[in-house]
């Protein structure tokens, strides 16, 4: 158009983000599959970030099989947050282009060990992101249960409270009697005052639509993990590209395909409190079919053995009785939620497929035992 001045292109509106975050076994995803089953976020990305050998969250996640990204790297630290950072950026270049199903809501799950603190501060602080995505609140789930001794043994269930302007108080039916469920709200109100309390069933948009993360109004200890996290962050992706570099990334589908650093969290110097070093994840997998009477009782060894050790227990066993009905079990410590069996198995893996997280626990162990109960020593391997 001769001698017609261009006009600029409008920035796009920015898209709502939520944050739903909860230690292991809180009850998030069960959040999550409600609050997809509304109108309202029918138009909605979910990104699922595990810890473990094998991804099985974003399994248990109903009807967003087109408009799910699984983050499987493990920890939110140095690899995550770089994965996190390359998916969103990707997730905009196709919604841009038209690539995907259009979308005007993205909903995080972060895996029960993560700190808060890192994806906060991708949120907030990365120039392009944060302009085109709107953190619109942190929803972290705390269950009524294990909550209290969970909030004393674990910092970062202490900073995902800290870090929520909505706490949803999980299980809170199956809390023994009296004063523990008031105890437990004292206790989150003393760390993060103010904050509303809510049921699982509250309505969605009591959950969502906080409005614009606001720092001034949460805890002075935020700002101090985003400063901190914007230092270590930096110096720990340098030393990591220098030294590693990584792989590519595919987010077409389900199965991305992120180059999976090994690193011991341990050794990482900016990393040492992400979480726990005592605290592992590993797989038990079974190539045939198990007896329902050898998986209870193997459950049984493992609860009385382990007990309040055995942080999460989450997976898809194959029964001998009716191997194509998968059952599905999770576990948190000692309670093991009444098992379903599903109708069909959920991807075209037909093996059992148990990850635990535990504390002070050998892998080997435990796999010892799983071989024991399977009558097939050595079979269990992830």
């Amino acid at each position: 158009m001769s001698g017609e001045q261009a006009r600029p292109t409008a920035r796009p509106a920015p898209i709502p983000l939520t944050l739903l975050t909860g230690f292991l076994g809180a009850g998030k995803t069960t959040l999550l599959n409600r609050l997809l089953r509304d109108d309202a976020l029918s138009r909605t990305v979910v990104i699922v970030n595990e810890f473990g050998e094998i991804g099985l969250d974003h399994l248990m996640v109903e009807g967003v099989e087109e408009s799910m990204i699984l983050l499987a790297s493990g920890c939110l630290c140095c690899t995550i947050r770089d994965d996190l950072i390359v998916t969103l950026e990707d997730l905009l270049r196709r919604h841009d282009n038209g690539r995907i199903t259009p979308f005007d809501r993205v909903v995080i799950e972060t895996t029960g060990l993560a700190d808060p603190a890192p994806i906060l501060n991708v949120l907030i602080n990365h120039p392009y992101l944060a302009m085109r995505f709107r953190l619109d609140g942190v929803v972290t789930v705390v269950d009524a249960v294990n909550g209290m001794a969970t909030l004393d043994a674990h910092e970062e269930a202490r900073k995902q409270a800290i870090a929520a302007d909505r706490l949803v108080v999980s299980k809170t039916d199956l809390a023994a009697e009296g004063d523990g469920v008031t105890a437990l709200r004292g206790r989150l109100d003393g760390l993060n005052p103010g904050v509303p309390l809510f049921a699982p069933d509250a309505p969605v948009g009591a959950l969502l639509g906080a409005g614009l993360y606001d720092l001034a109004a949460r805890p002075a200890e935020i700002a101090q993990w985003l400063a901190h996290e914007a230092l270590a962050g930096r110096e720990a992706c340098h030393r990591h590209h220098d030294g590693h570099g990584h792989g590519g990334h595919d987010h077409a589908g389900h199965d991305h395909g992120h180059h999976h650093h090994e690193h011991a969290h341990e050794t990482h110097r900016h990393d040492v409190n992400r979480h726990d070093a005592a605290i592992r994840a590993f797989t038990l997998t079974a190539e045939t079919p198990v007896a329902l009477a050898s998986f209870d009782l193997f459950w049984a060894l493992l609860r009385s053995t382990h007990g309040s050790r055995l942080l999460r227990l989450k997976g898809l066993v194959a029964l001998a009785e009716h191997p194509e009905r998968p059952l599905l079990v999770h576990a948190v410590q000692q309670i093991l939620h009444p098992p379903v069996v599903l109708d069909a198995w959920p991807d075209a893996d037909r093996r059992s497929r148990l990850v635990l997280i535990v504390k002070d626990i050998e892998a080997a162990h435990v796999r010892r035992l799983w071989d024991a109960f399977l009558g097939a020593p050595g079979q269990a391997r992830a």
